[in-house]
């Protein structure tokens, strides 16, 4: 049926969207993005204006935490904090998470070390869990966990090419305030430490995040699908060669959302 044509779509797409090695927490987001994003944010989205905002109970303060991984993106991390003056806590491989620590808990680490990391953290200090920037959808592994309600999660865009390195952020044309987003109970304080290093973070909701996350999923999957169906083919080649093959898998990707998830994509997005 049309239907289940769609969801075989969106199977292949976010399955393969786990195994692809162009994109990893070291950059979120694949090299070519800055050559094509002025032409590629035409097809998914045309936010206006800024999306930072507040709920009650967040923490609109920077204020030092504990980050779990010391690859590139944990050390860029820290490195925003002590340009703010805060010492950050750093948990390589084998570290304890402290029971007695205050702050959020930044998780920088690969999808496959998740389930490990929150067994070990502390059952008192879970709710300050922030999952920063695993690709793929991980909404129904948290509450496997029992960790998605209270934990914070944050949609990167944001590239480090090289430990020690400044970092690019995901802004394109048609999104000066930035895609990068974080939701939750420590959405603010992670947009302070980001803005700390000169990047832009929104502050949404969790139905605006999860549209959001969900965008994100669709580019990855048509992109990555495509490449690889053309024979490995970059990111700009699909853009400029098989737009219509994009529209259209992007298209069937967000009715399936719909249906399926009920979850509703801002105007402008397909």
């Amino acid at each position: 049926s049309m239907a289940a044509g769609r969801l075989l779509v969106v199977a292949c797409a976010l399955a393969l969207c786990h195994v692809s090695t162009a994109f990893n927490m070291a950059g979120c987001f694949p090299a070519q993005f800055g050559t094509v994003s002025g032409r590629v944010s035409n097809v998914l989205r045309q936010r206006g204006g800024s999306s930072f905002r507040m709920s009650s109970g967040v923490s609109t303060e920077d204020c030092a935490c504990t980050i779990v991984g010391a690859g590139r993106i944990g050390q860029t991390l820290e490195g925003f904090g002590k340009s703010g003056g805060f010492s950050d806590t750093i948990i390589r491989r084998g570290d304890k998470i402290p029971a007695d620590g205050e702050g959020p808990i930044y998780v920088c680490t690969r999808n496959d070390a998740l389930d490990a990391v929150i067994d070990e953290c502390p059952p008192s200090r879970r709710s300050d869990l922030v999952f920063y920037g695993q690709n793929g959808y991980i909404e129904d592994f948290l509450r496997s966990k029992n960790v998605f309600d209270d934990s914070t999660k944050v949609l990167v865009y944001m590239a480090v090419a090289k430990l020690g390195e400044k970092p690019t952020d995901g802004i394109t044309d048609l999104n000066p305030e930035g895609l990068t987003a974080a939701t939750g109970k420590w959405a603010g304080q992670v947009a302070a430490r980001l803005r700390s290093g000169d990047m832009t973070c929104n502050v949404l909701d969790e139905d605006e995040f999860r549209a959001s996350m969900m965008e994100k999923l669709m580019w990855i999957s048509a992109f990555m699908l495509l490449g690889v169906h053309h024979g490995g083919i970059t990111v700009g080649d699909v853009e400029s060669k098989h737009r219509t093959d994009f529209d259209k898998m992007v298209t069937e990707m967000a009715t399936c959302l719909k249906e399926a998830r009920g979850i509703a994509l801002k105007d402008g997005t397909v």
